[in-house]
């Protein structure tokens, strides 16, 4: 257990970050999802530079790895495309 206010203070805090952090994960996984179950052309065309914004948000917060970011974007692109 900590002992210090400021120790308390950042487990607090660290808990609210975490919570976040998994939230906006999570988001972006089902929109990944959907966006890769999507078979209408239009509707992948719209959700693409949503998703696309989303995963670009993780990287800069260090959610997710920059590269693996620009890989899902690479593979969404690909198969939003190929529709």
């Amino acid at each position: 257990m900590a002992h210090h206010k400021s120790a308390l203070k950042r487990i607090r805090s660290d808990e609210k970050k975490r919570d976040r952090n998994r939230y906006q994960h999570k988001t972006a996984r089902n929109a990944v999802r959907n966006l890769r179950a999507s078979t209408d052309a239009k509707e992948a065309t719209a959700l693409l530079p949503l998703v696309s914004a989303m995963l670009d948000k993780l990287a800069k917060r260090n959610i997710i790895h920059k590269n693996k970011a620009a890989n899902l974007k690479s593979s969404l692109t690909k198969h939003v495309s190929g529709l």
